[in-house]
C-alpha cells in the first residue's frame, strides 16, 4: 500500500509539473471508519465508511492552486493536475507561498495497533453492550441510555512534492462514548464519558459506562444558586471547552489577522504561572500524534505558554514565511485531502501539576465544582469575554455538597487564566485537547 501511495502522489506531482506548475505537491489518503451503537443490549446501527481520494497544490511563480478528486485512475491524476494548475492562473500572486522542502527523516511512532485490525466485530459489539450494562448497574436511577457508541477509524497518509518531499504513515484509533439519562421522581439529569485510546486493549468499558452513570446521578436533587463570587474549581472536560477558545489564538494565523487575543505578547506573563501550554504532534498515544503535519513537515513539542509566559504561536509554512522570523512548527493540519493545511493543533494541552484533586476540592473552603457548561464557543475570541451556562457541585468545608444547575459563569479569558491559584495532577484528554482539574481564585457566579 505505501507503494501505492507514493507512486500515486509522485504521478501527480509530475503531470502537474508537465502542465506548467513551477512546483507542486500531492496529498493521498485513506481513511476508514467503524461505528456500532447499542440499545437495550442490542445493536441499534452499525455503520461502516471509506473515503480516498488526492489533494494536489500547485505554484505557477506565485500563484497558488488547489484541486482534489476522488478518481485515482490515471485518467482523473491527468484531470486533477490540469485543473490546479488552471485554479492558479485565476489567483493573485502572493509571496508567502512556498513548499517545504525534504526533511532528514521523521520521529518513530508506534500508530497502528495490529489486534485493532484482527479484533472481529461481535468483540466491539460487546465492548459497547459492557459499557450500557455497567452503567445501569451503577444505580438504578439509570433509565434512558441515549447512546453506547463504539467507534474506530484507520487512515493512510501519502505525500511527495517536487522539492524532494516524500512521506508515509498508517494509523488507527479506537474509542467509546456514552450518553445516559438518570431519572429520579419527576427530575432528569444527563451525563456522559468519553475515551478513544490508540490500542483497543486500553479500552475500559466498565470504566467510562460507570463515569457516564455517576455524571448524571450526582446531578439529582439539583437546586439554584444566587449570584456570588467564589472560587471555582473546573473539571478537566470544562477547560478542554474553554482551550477550544484559547486555541486558536495561539495560532500565528490568527495573530497575522487581528484575530488573537494573545497577539503582540510574546514575552509576557499572560496566565498563572502554574500553567504550561503545550502542543505535542508527538505525544505517545495522543489521538493527534503523526511523524508529520499535512505539509510534510516533521510534528514537534511546542510550549506555548511556560510558566505563565507566552513562548510563541503555531505556524505552518505560509505563516512562518509571513512572520520572516522563524519556521513552521509541524502545525499545518488537513482535515482531509479536500483541504489544504490550515494552522491548527494537534495534541493540545495543560501540562498537569502536582495537586490530587481531591485535595484541591477539599481545601475549598466554599465554592463550585463546574462539571459541565454550555456555548462556551461564543466567547469572544479577541477580546476573550464570555458567559456561559453552568452546572456543577457546590463546595462547603472542602466536601462536594449539594448539585446545582440553573447558573451561569462570567469573566475573561486572560482574567481566568491569570487568576488559577491549583493544577491537579489528573491530565485527561477529549479527542486532541486535554487537561487536568484546575481552580480559578475567584469568578463571578450569577442564579436565581
Amino acid at each position: 500500500m505505501t507503494i501505492d501511495f507514493l507512486n500515486l502522489a509522485q504521478a501527480a506531482v509530475s503531470k502537474a509539473v508537465e502542465r506548467g506548475a513551477d512546483s507542486a505537491e500531492a496529498y493521498v489518503s485513506r481513511s476508514k471508519e467503524l461505528e456500532i451503537e447499542v440499545r437495550e443490549q442490542r445493536i441499534e446501527t452499525i455503520k461502516s465508511a471509506e473515503e480516498r481520494g488526492l489533494g494536489l497544490r500547485v505554484l505557477r511563480g506565485r500563484q497558488f492552486g488547489f484541486a482534489f478528486t476522488t478518481n485515482l485512475t490515471p485518467s482523473g491524476i491527468e484531470e486533477i493536475a490540469a485543473q490546479a494548475v488552471a485554479n492558479a492562473g485565476q489567483t493573485a500572486p502572493d509571496e508567502f507561498y512556498s513548499f517545504p522542502t525534504r526533511t532528514d527523516g521523521y520521529p518513530e511512532m508506534s500508530l497502528f495497533d495490529r489486534e485493532l485490525q484482527t479484533t472481529n466485530v461481535e468483540k466491539k459489539i460487546e465492548l459497547a453492550i459492557e459499557m450500557e450494562r455497567a452503567a445501569r448497574a451503577f444505580d438504578k436511577r439509570v433509565k434512558v441510555i441515549e447512546s453506547s457508541t463504539y467507534h474506530d477509524g484507520e487512515i493512510e497518509v501519502g505525500l511527495v512534492s517536487s522539492e524532494g518531499m516524500e512521506s508515509y504513515y498508517r494509523a488507527a484509533l479506537c474509542g467509546l462514548y456514552m450518553a445516559l439519562t438518570a431519572q429520579d421522581g419527576g427530575e432528569n439529569q444527563t451525563g456522559f464519558a468519553v475515551d478513544y485510546r490508540r490500542r483497543i486493549a486500553e479500552l475500559d468499558p466498565v470504566k467510562i459506562g460507570r463515569e457516564a452513570a455517576e455524571r448524571a446521578v450526582r446531578m439529582l436533587g439539583s437546586r439554584t444558586q444566587g449570584s456570588c463570587r467564589i472560587p471555582v474549581v473546573l473539571d478537566p472536560y470544562v477547560v478542554v471547552s474553554l482551550l477550544g477558545v484559547i486555541a486558536p489564538s495561539l495560532t500565528a494565523e490568527a495573530v497575522q489577522k487581528g484575530r488573537s487575543l494573545f497577539a503582540g505578547r510574546v514575552g509576557e506573563q499572560v496566565s498563572s504561572p502554574l500553567i504550561t501550554l503545550i502542543d505535542d504532534g508527538t505525544y505517545e498515544g495522543g489521538i493527534r500524534t503523526a511523524p508529520f503535519d499535512g505539509e510534510g513537515v516533521p510534528t514537534q513539542r511546542t510550549v506555548l505558554i511556560d510558566g505563565g509566559v507566552l513562548r510563541g504561536y503555531l505556524h505552518n509554512t505560509y505563516t512562518a514565511a509571513k512572520d520572516g522570523k522563524t519556521r513552521s512548527t509541524g502545525n499545518g493540519v488537513r482535515g482531509s485531502f479536500k483541504s489544504t493545511p490550515e494552522v491548527g493543533t494537534t495534541n493540545f494541552y495543560i501540562a498537569p501539576g502536582t495537586r490530587k484533586a481531591e485535595a484541591i476540592i477539599g481545601e475549598t473552603k466554599q465554592g463550585m465544582y463546574i462539571t459541565e457548561v454550555m456555548g462556551m464557543h461564543t466567547a469572544n475570541p479577541i477580546s476573550g469575554d464570555f458567559s456561559v451556562g453552568a452546572a456543577g457541585i457546590w463546595i462547603s468545608e472542602g466536601q462536594l455538597a449539594q448539585p446545582v444547575r440553573g447558573v451561569a459563569i462570567a469573566g475573561n479569558i486572560k482574567e481566568l487564566l491569570s487568576g488559577i491559584d491549583a493544577v491537579g495532577d489528573d491530565l485527561r484528554f477529549l479527542g486532541g485537547k486535554g487537561s487536568p482539574m484546575i481552580r480559578v481564585e475567584k469568578m463571578a457566579l450569577s442564579g436565581s
